[in-house]
């Protein structure tokens, strides 16, 4: 007690100092927790809105950027989620790893300013080798995310075409694929792994040093034992409030350090998220054509080049409306780039599209445009709401529609409430490429793009959808790519690719 006396302490405030240490650590941990929240909140709000853009930006511009899906779902998934350590947790650490060190020095200096000035001495060091350390490690988390969607866009794409797989024997090319894929991201995750275990050695020794050179000042200056003068009057409980608070020091930079690896991940993700806006946005859309009476749709010129340097091209071709028109050629040479280029979703475009004799942006005719694709896009829900997409409350129509086609048995059989998925699991091909026909029908778009609408089909199914595509043209301009002779010689004109 005497000890306590003399440095101007009575006894009963031990309570005192005990009931102020655990308040502090009360309000310690409060304060963490509500940070910890209100950055969860904010990393919430932060990843709807990204997400929301992404998705918008990057679903109807993938085939002209010539990416896989994969690669765009990576993007907006996994590179969102990744963001979040960066809001939710780095965020609210940094200004606390910024702030405390300074706060702590300067409380200490108080009693022993020495032990400030050693704390001062060793962060300027460890910021220096944080830095480069930050730098490199940022530089590898934005290799390791390529190689990450990379992975992700060639296993999505593989997996969507297994049957093709299969049937060529290529298993053991696409596994080599695969694995080279995934050994580039191991690669690259063990020198992020590095870099982040490097920096947390570089924190942990700079740490070390600082208490330890305050612990061997403040003992030997008690001691008497400096080699040099003493340059302050150190009494024990100084020394003892300095020693405290050496290692609360870089407590702030330990916790930031912790959550240094998802300060990485999220500007890595951040730089990802903002190049793929970046792109989607080059080719800013124009606006939609107003719904008009079709008199005639040509291409001149129109060439399609590929991210792979192939083109395919130049298409010179003039169709008129209302009416039926095929468009013809050998496997390979160009039909449903063809199309795809009349509707803007082709990655690099040249040549003159026209409408009614009028030049216009392809992709402002796709409002105008009914799709009918070789693998109609199905979305999970029931085949009625499939059916429905685009048509607002026509069900009448693509119940009529449905029986020209010859669904009218699978709708009998298995009704309009029929749960599907994405690939359409338990539907035949020539059932799908109907449902995609009746619903580009019952759009009520004034131009129809149908390519080979009559495949897979008996002869008798295709005959009546080719009946339905002679109505329908009575009144719109309907192009179909087909290697179907029955199907070409109900058109009015052939284009021959």
């Amino acid at each position: 007690m005497g000890d306590w006396a003399a440095q101007g302490r009575a006894p009963g405030s031990m309570p005192v100092l005990l009931a102020g240490i655990v308040f502090s650590g009360v309000l310690r941990a409060a304060t963490q927790g509500m940070a910890g929240i209100a950055g969860q909140r904010e990393a919430i709000g932060v990843k709807r809105a990204m997400r929301t853009r992404l998705i918008g930006a990057l679903l109807p511009t993938g085939p002209v950027r010539g990416k896989l899906v994969g690669e765009d779902l990576h993007v907006a998934i996994d590179d969102v989620e990744a963001y979040e350590g960066l809001v939710a947790r780095f965020g609210p650490l940094k200004l606390a790893a910024v702030l405390s060190p300074l706060l702590i020095a300067f409380v200490v200096g108080f009693a022993s300013w020495v032990s400030a000035l050693i704390m001062i001495v060793t962060l300027l060091p460890f910021g220096v080798g944080m830095a480069f350390a930050g730098l490199a490690g940022k530089a590898e988390a934005e290799r390791q995310l390529l190689a990450l969607s990379r992975l992700s866009g060639l296993f999505v794409d593989r997996v969507a075409t297994l049957p093709v797989v299969l049937a060529f024997g290529a298993e053991d090319r696409v596994t080599r694929q695969i694995g080279e894929a995934a050994r580039e991201v191991a690669e690259r995750t063990m020198q992020v792994l590095r870099i982040a275990f490097l920096s947390s050695a570089v924190l942990e020794f700079f740490a070390a040093l600082s208490v330890a050179l305050v612990a061997v000042y403040c003992g030997f200056s008690l001691l008497g034992l400096l080699p040099f003068p003493a340059p302050e009057a150190l009494t024990l409980g100084r020394a003892f409030f300095a020693l405290a608070l050496a290692p609360e020091f870089y407590l702030g930079m330990r916790r930031m350090a912790a959550a240094y690896h998802d300060k990485q991940q999220g500007e890595a993700a951040e730089a990802s998220v903002t190049e793929a806006l970046k792109q989607a946005g080059a080719r800013p859309g124009p606006s939609a054509m107003p719904m008009m009476p079709v008199r005639s749709l040509a291409a001149e010129h129109l060439e399609v080049t590929y991210a792979d340097g192939n083109r395919i091209g130049p298409f010179r071709a003039e169709w008129q409306g209302p009416g039926l028109h095929a468009l013809t050629g050998a496997t390979g040479a160009g039909k449903s780039s063809l199309l795809h280029a009349l509707i803007g979703m082709a990655p690099a475009l040249s040549g003159v599209v026209k409408l009614n004799g009028e030049e216009v942006a392809p992709a402002s005719l796709a409002g105008m445009i009914g799709w009918a694709g070789q693998r109609p896009l199905l979305l999970p829900g029931t085949l009625g709401e499939n059916l429905l997409l685009g048509a607002g409350d026509e069900g009448a129509d693509v119940l009529s529609l449905l029986d020209a086609c010859g669904l009218s048995d699978l709708v009998g059989q298995r009704g309009l409430d029929l749960v599907i998925d994405p690939r359409g699991s338990g539907l035949s091909g020539g059932e799908r490429r109907r449902i995609g026909l009746v619903r580009a029908i019952a759009s009520g778009r004034p131009i129809l793009l149908l390519d080979e609408p009559t495949a897979d089909l008996d002869g008798e199914t295709a005959r009546r959808v080719g009946d339905l595509l002679e109505a329908v043209a009575r009144d719109r301009l309907v192009i179909a790519a087909t290697h179907d002779p029955a199907l070409v010689s109900r058109c009015a004109s052939v284009v021959g690719l």
